[in-house]
């Protein structure tokens, strides 16, 4: 498993913004998944779709590597923020947009 976390390890650290997902962000597989990649777009951020449905290991390590149960999954700047619910929240209460202009990652709309 160690080499399926430093795969993981490293598509989180490589980018500023990562999102584990099933499908890409241009065409998305599942709901909660195309939930956050509209909430993303919307807001401008530039990130890095990881589609965990092409690799079954990637699937399953990541929920090991968060200790968090479902997909998608976003991280900014090595961080894991979290699911489609948490994301959907802070994204209503103006956090998320927030987070990301802390992080100096660059939105479209404050």
């Amino acid at each position: 498993m160690t080499g399926i976390n430093d795969l993981i390890d490293n598509e989180v650290k490589s980018s500023d913004v990562v999102l584990f997902m099933k499908g890409t962000p241009q065409f998305p597989q599942c709901g909660f998944s195309g939930k956050v990649v509209q909430i993303l777009d919307y807001i401008g951020v530039d990130y890095k779709g990881v589609n965990v449905l092409a690799d079954p290991e990637i699937r399953q390590g990541i929920k090991e590597y968060s200790n968090w149960p479902t997909i998608p999954q976003l991280y900014v700047k090595g961080e894991f923020i979290g699911g489609c619910d948490i994301i959907t929240e802070m994204f209503q209460a103006g956090e998320l947009q927030q987070h990301f202009q802390e992080q100096g990652v660059p939105v479209r709309v404050a």
